[in-house]
């Protein structure tokens, strides 16, 4: 099944990201679905569309901004599928629930938080 989602909501998805990491937080996978209104499947056009931008971020050598996305569990880390889609672009190795991880996942929030991302170019 392929799921795309619309430029408006790239964007909002973009700029909400981009909102985080100035602010210098995370942002929960319910939070984004309430601020984007994506249409259903909802969690399916996020999961798809924030592998998408680890995949951009990690052809361009960047920080993975998805990193800033985590689930609302106690371990305040992203969800399984985040780690198995950073393993399949080579940036981590290792089981998603353990310390490894959750060192990763600290110290690639902070790359995100450090980096300056170029600004997408508009159509005018």
């Amino acid at each position: 099944m392929s799921v795309r989602i619309s430029r408006q909501h790239w964007d909002g998805l973009l700029a909400e990201l981009d909102l985080a990491r100035r602010q210098r937080h995370l942002v929960t996978y319910r939070a984004l679905l309430e601020r984007l209104q994506l249409p259903t499947p909802a969690m399916q056009t996020l999961t798809a569309a924030l592998e998408h931008l680890a995949a951009l971020d990690a052809r361009a050598e960047q920080p993975l901004r998805s990193s800033l996305v985590i689930s609302q569990g106690a371990s305040r880390l992203p969800r399984t599928g985040f780690f198995e889609c950073v393993e399949r672009l080579g940036r981590f190795s290792g089981p998603s629930d353990g310390v490894a991880a959750a060192s990763w996942h600290a110290s690639e929030v902070a790359r995100v938080f450090e980096f300056e991302y170029p600004q997408p170019v508009k159509p005018e």
